[in-house]
């Protein structure tokens, strides 16, 4: 593998977009695009819109279902998303990318955290600069210096880009699979991990809400008659908290308990919320088990009921995801970007795309850090350097992507 003159023509056309690559996720990020924002989420879809009419296929909104959220009381309620938006262009290539990214942000409406500052050592410090509007700029330079190559005649892809990532894509999670499902290779957005490196395996995820009924009652005139469900819901957080360390790698966060009565009633409704990380399908199935059966221990005359459950598969680095990895380091090597990996317990839209037979890059963002806190922020000169590393990915991959995913699947034709 080598770089001829027309790599480097367009990895210099990159390099020379370097200040606007930044410049535009900056303009992002000072639109509060927080996952339950609508507002918010409609003013980015729009303003990324206008980013990628310079791609030479319109864009397609996809509308997605309501999805469903468990309030403090217990109820169930729908929550609205914005459409995903999509750009297919050359569907009928030999070789299909598939690219994905989120413009929603962990930050909501009322966060003081609303536009990006430069500190002192010259990092930019902002929400959603590293998660993931930087990593959505650097995307977008990519493809556009990508179709000034001769090589882009032989390569199509399908860009995707969500506005739920952050809450656990649960209404664009079969977008994603049917996404997946055409392509060969998947690149997405996720700012790399905090040293530079990227993940390589990742655990799954699920998010699980358990809501306790009781009865309510005086809790002076009538106490006896009463049944607590915030009791109820803190012995089932005691049980959830004690799968920990029972098996090798499942970990199980007790993330909060809602309900409440005043101070002299009983009351009659408690739900306790909880996220769970595991390695491979086993435990997840094994999590489920344990989970059912504490539900059903309740007792005390009091009521669960489980909601929620697994959102994300495991990812773990197979065969077809070392070929891939492998690939993607020497094409840094060209660059002289030493590219390493290592496994994270994070889960990501890599996590949606592996589980439907796709292999994927899933740290492709720009070099920062702190992310999901009001001290992210991202280095500025990364941004260029991740646009070329994708811009170069796309121009070397047409060779290797078949290949790469028959890895995945053996009986998927490779010719």
């Amino acid at each position: 593998m080598r770089l001829d003159s027309e790599d480097r023509a367009v990895l210099d056309y990159v390099a020379r977009a370097g200040g606007r690559i930044v410049d535009r996720a900056v303009d992002w990020c000072a639109i509060n695009s927080g996952s339950r924002h609508l507002e918010g989420l409609e003013r980015q879809r729009r303003a990324l819109l206008d980013a990628v009419a310079t791609l030479p296929a319109a864009p397609v909104e996809i509308p997605l279902a309501p999805s469903r959220e468990v309030a403090g009381d217990g109820r169930e309620t729908e929550l609205a998303h914005p459409p995903s938006l999509a750009v297919i262009v050359r569907p009928e290539a030999p070789v299909q990318v598939v690219l994905t990214g989120h413009y929603d942000t962990v930050y909501p409406e009322t966060s003081a955290f609303q536009r990006v500052r430069t500190r002192p050592d010259g990092a930019l410090h902002g929400p959603g600069i590293a998660d993931m509007k930087g990593g959505i700029s650097v995307m977008l330079a990519a493809l556009e210096a990508f179709e000034r190559h001769p090589a882009a005649a032989n390569l199509g892809y399908r860009v995707l880009l969500s506005p739920d990532e952050e809450i656990g894509s649960i209404a664009s999670a079969p977008i994603l699979a049917e996404f997946a499902r055409r392509g060969h290779v998947g690149l997405t957005y996720e700012p790399a991990l905090a040293d530079g490196a990227l993940a390589s395996a990742r655990k799954g995820s699920g998010n699980f809400h358990i809501v306790v009924h009781g009865r309510a009652a005086h809790a002076g005139r009538d106490f006896a008659a009463g049944r607590n469900a915030v009791i109820g819901a803190a012995r089932i957080a005691e049980k959830l908290h004690a799968l920990n360390g029972q098996r090798d790698g499942v970990t199980v966060n007790v993330a909060r308990i809602d309900g409440g009565a005043p101070l002299n009633m009983v009351p009659d409704v408690a739900v306790v919320r909880f996220n769970v990380r595991f390695p491979e399908a086993e435990s997840a199935a094994w999590f489920e088990d344990e989970v059912a059966r504490i539900v059903a221990e309740t007792g005390d005359d009091l009521h669960a009921h489980l909601h929620g459950g697994i959102t994300r598969g495991a990812k773990p680095f197979n065969a077809a995801q070392q070929r891939l990895f492998a690939a993607v380091r020497d094409v840094g090597a060209l660059l002289d970007q030493d590219i390493a990996w290592k496994p994270s317990g994070g889960v990501c839209e890599g996590n949606n795309l592996f589980a439907s037979g796709l292999p994927n890059v899933d740290t492709l963002g720009v070099r920062g850090g702190d992310i999901h806190s009001e001290a992210e922020h991202a280095y500025p000169e990364s941004f260029a350097e991740r646009a070329r590393l994708s811009a170069l990915i796309l121009m070397k991959l047409a060779s290797d992507a078949r290949a790469i995913r028959a890895a995945m699947d053996p009986s998927r034709e490779t010719h």
